[in-house]
């Protein structure tokens, strides 16, 4: 079997896992649910383009002052930071409004936009900033606020993908990857 082919089935194997622990534990689907044990349960979930997400932001920041990157991963191309931790789209924002807040901030951290964001190549997304109640500045994305998972460990991990049904990568165009 091809090392491609395993790494296919294991996503797959991976994204199955990890939707029907989400689904069960209710992971986060309301502004300001707790998602604590979903995101533990989650972080157990094996990467699904580890490997290949963080050679892509590896290759691509070498040099590079871009704090949002375009990477290759098994759901497609899709938006890292400069460090190749995935962005996730939350599917309870409205443009311009987190509504992540308590337990689902603390398991989905905003994204911080830092002085101003700025594209590296392949992004065709617009790249903005909110600030939230706290005072801190927020990336967005094609308008919507931005996020890490808590229970990405490396570069390229996409674990919260697909989350409650609510939480998927935004693709280069800023669009979420549902699915």
């Amino acid at each position: 079997m091809s090392q491609r082919s395993f790494a296919a089935r294991s996503a797959r194997l991976g994204l199955t896992t990890l939707a029907g622990l989400a689904l069960l534990l209710g992971a986060c689907t309301s502004s300001s649910g707790s998602s604590t044990a979903a995101s533990t349960a989650a972080s157990a979930a094996p990467s699904t383009a580890a490997s290949e997400a963080a050679s892509a932001a590896a290759s691509a920041d070498a040099g590079s002052d871009a704090s949002v990157l375009a990477a290759e991963s098994d759901l497609g191309t899709i938006l890292t930071d400069a460090d190749g931790m995935t962005i996730y789209f939350f599917a309870n924002d409205t443009e311009g409004v987190s509504n992540c807040a308590d337990d689902c901030l603390a398991n989905w951290p905003a994204v911080d936009a830092g002085d101003a964001p700025t594209a590296g190549d392949g992004v065709t997304a617009a790249l903005g900033t909110i600030t939230r109640d706290d005072g801190t500045t927020q990336l967005t994305i094609n308008g919507f606020p931005a996020y890490h998972f808590a229970s990405d460990a490396a570069a390229g991990d996409t674990n919260g993908q697909g989350v409650g049904e609510v939480w998927w990568v935004f693709g280069a165009d800023g669009e979420p990857i549902e699915g």
